[in-house]
């Protein structure tokens, strides 16, 4: 046979091989995601950690401002300190005048032994000057209100006129002191007493706002199987991807040991500035002091603490309560009581 009648051999027909994407598994997919996901997630936590650097920076800044507010605050302190001991000073100089006064009334008395009516009113003139030191220095109208009526009683016994109508002035300042509104101290003192105890128990809001944290930053994620676990811990970093705050609400101040205890130390030393300015009826003191507390108490602890609550509760009543009265002045009284015994030594003479 010539080459002409040979039959051509069909061409080769070349099957294409399967790229590398087709010889790729579902299996080795999954693994690739989770690569990403992984390598996405490792690059989220590292920003996390440069803002979490920023916050701390923040609140170093912020830990020394408090510092330098404890300094002005100790040096309030102080001044308060030698305020107090100025207070105490005028004290002991009016306690200094009373004994002085004493003994020279009690050097009267020697020199005045032989006349009944003039010791009888230099003893009303005694308590008399009793009575109106206990109204200028302590305001102690129970005590200035017996000394008057032991002064009316004694001048029951005298026969003189002068006598009589000095009975009827000392009777007119009895009215008028039984007239004034009562002011129980000591209840006021022990509800003061009761703050000071408080003090030591009172929880600090940021230990609350730290176990808040704490409790909300581990939920419960052992519960289902592998992929339930993993699909919750990843929606649970997602959430914390977002945060919303109230920017327009103030920082809690963070304190450290060391601070928290001269927090408690001021508060308490206040409320003893505050006793001060109730056993003096200095008013305006007296609530200046306790609002202070009050916004130290609202300021650095837990106002939902049943401790909190029961410190308030005992502020809100205090501060309710008037402990300056307008007492009168019975020194025209003792005016006429030495009067009218200048009188008697004139005429005895």
């Amino acid at each position: 046979m010539s080459e002409e009648n040979v039959p051509a051999a069909p061409p080769e027909t070349t099957v294409p091989r399967p790229g590398w994407l087709a010889r790729l598994s579902l299996l080795h997919l999954v693994v690739a995601v989770l690569i990403v996901l992984f390598v996405w997630q490792w690059l989220d936590m590292h920003a996390r950690l440069g803002q979490l650097q920023q916050q701390v920076a923040q609140r170093l800044a912020e830990v020394e401002g408090t510092s330098k507010a404890n300094q002005v605050l100790a040096a309030q302190n102080q001044e308060l300190t030698r305020e107090l001991g100025g207070k105490l000073g005028l004290l002991e100089s009016r306690a200094a005048e009373t004994q002085t006064q004493r003994a020279a009334l009690e050097s009267l008395y020697q020199d005045i032994s032989g006349s009944r009516e003039q010791t009888l009113l230099a003893d009303v003139e005694q308590v008399l000057l009793i009575a109106e030191q206990q109204l200028q220095l302590s305001g102690n109208v129970k005590a200035a209100l017996i000394a008057l009526q032991n002064a009316a009683g004694r001048l029951q016994r005298s026969e003189r006129s002068g006598a009589a109508d000095l009975r009827r002035r000392i009777e007119r300042d009895i009215e008028r002191l039984r007239a004034l509104p009562e002011i129980d101290v000591r209840a006021l003192d022990r509800q003061l007493d009761q703050l000071i105890a408080v003090a030591e128990q009172l929880p600090l809001a940021q230990d609350r706002q730290t176990v808040g944290a704490a409790e909300t930053a581990t939920p419960d994620v052992a519960a289902g199987n592998a992929w339930q676990r993993f699909w919750r811990e990843l929606w649970q970093q997602l959430r914390q991807l977002v945060r919303i705050e109230n920017t327009q609400q103030a920082e809690m101040p963070l304190l450290s040991p060391s601070q928290s205890f001269f927090v408690r130390e001021n508060l308490k030393l206040v409320l003893l500035s505050a006793r001060l300015s109730l056993l003096s009826h200095d008013e305006a003191g007296f609530r200046r002091e306790l609002k202070t507390v009050q916004g130290w108490v609202g300021r650095y602890f837990d106002a939902a603490a049943s401790e909190t609550r029961l410190a308030q509760q005992l502020l809100r009543k205090l501060l309710a309560t008037e402990i300056a009265i307008d007492l009168p002045d019975i020194g025209t009284t003792l005016e006429a009581a030495r009067n009218l015994r200048a009188a008697q030594e004139r005429g005895a003479r």
